[in-house]
C-alpha cells in the first residue's frame, strides 16, 4: 500500500528527533508537492513494471499530514488477517490514520481483515511504537528487531509481542554524531534469505547480540557503513514480484551508495534491485523507500 501525497512538506513536529530530515528554508511548498508527487508516481510505476502490486491510495486535502507519504508507521498489516493500528509521537502523524482505507483493501481489493490491535491509546501516556519504522519484523521466525527512541518504547514493544506473539530483540543504536537513531528501518533490513545492517550503529555491548540473531536465522548479513545508512542504504524492503519471485525495492541513492559486492549479495539472496531516485522525499521527509511501502501480508478473500 502506497499513499500518493497532495501536500507533501518538512515537517517541523518530527525534525528534532529524525537527524535525516533536511530544512530548506528557500523551499517552497507547492514545488515540493510536484516534485515529491513525480518521485511518487516513478517509484510506483518502477515497482509495478518489476511484478509488484502496488495499490495507491490518494491522500485527503484535509486534515494537513505533511508525512502521510510513510504509511509503514501508522500500520502493519499479517498474515493471519490482523491489522495493528500504531501511537505516532507527532501530533500531525496521528491524523494518518485512515479506517477507510482498510476498510477498502477488504471491500474494493479482495483483502481479508481479521482483527485490528489498537496500541495507539500509548499515546496518552507519551508512549510510541511507529509501525514497521519502529520495527523491523522477521515473519518467519516471529522476531522483532527494534532500536529504542524517542519513537520505539519499550512497554509498547512489550504489548505488541505479547498480542502478536512476537520475540523482540531491542537495542540502543546512534548516528555517526552519538544522536539516537529515529527509526529502526533506517539503519536494517530483513528479508528471507539476508539481512542488511549497520552494524557499527549499534551499541558495541548489544552488537554480536543482534549479528547473532541475524546470522541464527540463516540469513547472510550485509553490513552497511554510516556513510551508507545515511543514504538510506538501509531502508529498502523485499517485495513479491509475478516476474521474478521477488525484488529489493530501495531509492536510488541508496543503491548507488551500495559496493558492487553488497548489490551483487543482495540480488543473489533476493532478486533483482528496484531503484528510484526520491530526493525531494528522502531530504525533507527523513525518510526513504522502506518508509513509504505498507506491505500487505493480510490473506485474500478468494483463497480463504
Amino acid at each position: 500500500m502506497m499513499i500518493r501525497p497532495v501536500a507533501f512538506a518538512g515537517n517541523p513536529q518530527t525534525r528534532a528527533s529524525n537527524a535525516f530530515q533536511q530544512v530548506d528554508p528557500d523551499s517552497v511548498d507547492a514545488v515540493n508537492q510536484a516534485a515529491a508527487l513525480r518521485e511518487f508516481d516513478g517509484l510506483a510505476a518502477a515497482l509495478q513494471k518489476a511484478g509488484v502490486t502496488v495499490h495507491a491510495f490518494e491522500d485527503t486535502p484535509e486534515p494537513h499530514t505533511p508525512d502521510s507519504i510513510f504509511p509503514n508507521n501508522w500500520v502493519s498489516f499479517h498474515a493471519d488477517g490482523t491489522v495493528v493500528l500504531y501511537p505516532m509521537l507527532a501530533e500531525n502523524r496521528r491524523l494518518e490514520r485512515r479506517l477507510d482505507l482498510i476498510e477498502a483493501l477488504s471491500a474494493k481489493h479482495g483483502f481479508y481483515a481479521a482483527r485490528v490491535i489498537d496500541l495507539t491509546r500509548h499515546e496518552h501516556t507519551g508512549r510510541y511504537l511507529e509501525g514497521t519504522g519502529s520495527l523491523v519484523l522477521d515473519r518467519t521466525h516471529r522476531v522483532a528487531y527494534a532500536c529504542v527512541s524517542p519513537r520505539t518504547d519499550l512497554d509498547v514493544l512489550g504489548d505488541f509481542a505479547q498480542q502478536l506473539d512476537y520475540d523482540i530483540v531491542a537495542f540502543e543504536a546512534n548516528d555517526a554524531n552519538g544522536k539516537a537513531i529515529y527509526h529502526t528501518n533506517v539503519l536494517m533490513s530483513v528479508g528471507e534469505r539476508f539481512a542488511a545492517v549497520c552494524l557499527a550503529a549499534i551499541r558495541e555491548d548489544e552488537r554480536d547480540g543482534v549479528l547473532n540473531q541475524l546470522r541464527g536465522s540463516g540469513r547472510t548479513v550485509v553490513d552497511l557503513s554510516h556513510d551508507q545508512m545515511n543514504s538510506f542504504a538501509g531502508n529498502m524492503l523485499e517485495l513479491g514480484s509475478s516476474l521474478t519471485g521477488s525484488v529489493i525495492a530501495m531509492s536510488e541513492r541508496a543503491r548507488d551508495a551500495l559496493t558492487a559486492e553488497q548489490r551483487s549479495t543482495l540480488e543473489s539472496h533476493a532478486g533483482p534491485i528496484v531503484a528510484a531516485p526520491i530526493p525531494t522525499i528522502e531530504k525533507l521527509g527523513g525518510g526513504s523507500v522502506r518508509c513509504m511501502l505498507a506491505e500487505l501480508h493480510l490473506p485474500e478473500k478468494n483463497r480463504l
